[in-house]
């Protein structure tokens, strides 16, 4: 059974700093792209935030490049989102996943941790 589990959401100031953790069973973590991907309200779409894969390529969204880095760490099973200079439109609940880039519905998801950037 594939799961994962983030941590490390929470509320910060505009111009703030977070680093979010996925730490995943071993057998998926090895051999499966990882990214992170977040929900500002439900019914609304999730968005590609970032994708690595299990050589290391890495893929962002449009909003959070320059800003957000996405690194996975093979003796952890972890990936980590770091996220610097947040904006109060980066509110949102993350999730982790285990599909390739463009094909997330294909793996598996976290739970989900929320994200406020709030004055």
């Amino acid at each position: 059974q594939v799961q994962l589990v983030e941590s490390g959401g929470g509320l910060v100031q505009p111009g703030g700093s977070l680093r979010l953790s996925c730490v995943a069973s071993k057998s998926i973590f090895t051999h499966n792209s990882m990214g992170w991907y977040r929900q500002a309200a439900p019914g609304q779409q999730r968005e590609m935030v970032a994708v690595i894969t299990s050589g290391g390529s890495t893929y962002y969204g449009d909003s959070v490049k320059g800003r957000f880095t996405i690194s996975r760490d093979y003796a952890k099973n972890t990936v980590y989102l770091q996220m610097s200079n947040l904006k109060p439109e980066d509110t949102a609940i993350y999730y982790c996943n285990s599909g390739n880039y463009g094909s997330p519905d294909a793996g598996s998801w976290g739970q989900g941790t929320q994200v406020t950037v709030s004055l």
